[in-house]
């Protein structure tokens, strides 16, 4: 297994978006810390209409796959941590539609990572039988998912005092 590096990944726009323009190179918690990097592309992508929106979201997953899977082959191991592009696109899914508001990146933010570090099922399901760079999206997609829906609740429960 190769260990990344920021000069490395630099040399391959794909690897350097498979590692969140770097942000996966963090000691610790680099799924956290590629999430952390997704927020100002997402405050970008924030106000674009919704049909635009997902489009870019699926085309971000799509393009995902070979991204991850480009990481993948560099490193020689299947989802290793410092590959966080699929954190990128989870955060945004979970991001689909959300109330304006910093108190509502950051609560994406949280519940994004509880459903990714925790994998319940069906996400755990995916995480353990789908391989490649589709595998290493499916997760956080479905991740991304669980907590756009989880997000959506808490915004009709009560909006006015979150």
């Amino acid at each position: 297994m190769v260990k990344p590096n920021f000069k490395d990944i630099c040399r391959s726009p794909s690897l350097f978006l498979a590692f969140g323009l770097g942000s996966g190179l963090a000691p610790k918690a680099p799924g956290t810390f590629g999430t952390l990097a997704a927020i100002p592309f997402y405050w970008l992508f924030a106000d674009l209409p919704l049909a635009l929106y997902l489009a870019l979201i699926v085309l971000t997953s799509v393009v995902g796959v070979w991204i991850c899977q480009a990481g993948s082959d560099y490193l020689d191991v299947h989802d290793h941590p410092s590959i966080v592009w699929d954190e990128f696109v989870g955060y945004w899914i979970t991001m689909i539609a959300a109330p304006s508001g910093w108190q509502w990146i950051v609560a994406g933010f949280v519940i994004f990572r509880i459903f990714d570090i925790l994998k319940p099922w069906p996400i755990s399901w995916a995480d353990k039988n789908t391989k490649g760079g589709l595998g290493i999206m499916t997760d956080d997609i479905l991740a991304g998912i669980f907590s756009w829906i989880t997000l959506q609740l808490l915004a009709q429960l009560d909006y006015s005092t979150f």
